[in-house]
């Protein structure tokens, strides 16, 4: 990644707990602002039912994500169990900002911290979270995609992750999708004219 890349370009990071709506409204964003793109984020776990390597993810077992973290080759990673990873390539960056994109991050709330800390004024942290923890177990449940200790496990890091809400610049609580979406717009257009 260039030199003071992070003084040149703006981002637009959402975060929060797994459940609260992030993938949904960064669909709605994707589809409204063109100038905008996901920075697609690498992992160390097994690819869902569905998804799409360099869409979804970029899938790739744990000793080569360890061997990218040696190599100093994300601006941001975790280890959010043990043996899954989630980061940014530095390499996706420079590939989203050589096509003029805005970058758009979906990550965990430890992520999105250090992506403010490197981005400052550049960069938009939206909270995006469930009205509750009984509505956030609800919509997990009913995505079908996991098991209930999984559910559960989190659930468990859910209330861990509420706490990184203060550190957000907006916190959209998605009750309803249609406001969560008009609050998205404006935030947007806000930061970015």
């Amino acid at each position: 990644m260039s030199e003071n890349s992070s003084s040149k370009h703006q981002v637009i990071i959402f975060t929060g707990p797994s459940g609260g709506g992030k993938t949904t409204l960064m669909k709605y964003t994707l589809q409204h602002f063109e100038q905008i793109e996901r920075a697609v984020s690498a992992t160390s776990r097994l690819a869902r039912k569905n998804e799409i390597e360099g869409i979804d993810y970029y899938f790739f077992p744990v000793e080569k994500f360890k061997d990218f973290i040696e190599k100093d080759d994300f601006i941001e990673w975790q280890q959010v169990y043990e043996d899954l990873y989630y980061g940014t390539l530095k390499s996706e960056l420079d590939r989203l900002w050589r096509e003029n994109k805005i970058v758009l991050f979906v990550v965990d709330v430890v992520g999105a911290v250090n992506l403010k800390k490197y981005f400052g004024d550049n960069a938009l942290m939206v909270f995006v979270k469930a009205p509750s923890l009984q509505i956030l177990e609800s919509r997990l449940l009913a995505r079908g995609t996991e098991t209930l200790e999984n559910i559960y496990r989190r659930l468990d890091k859910a209330r861990i992750e509420l706490e990184y809400e203060q550190y957000a610049d907006v916190v959209i609580i998605n009750d309803n999708l249609d406001d969560a979406k008009y609050d998205i717009s404006e935030f947007i257009r806000a930061f970015l004219y």
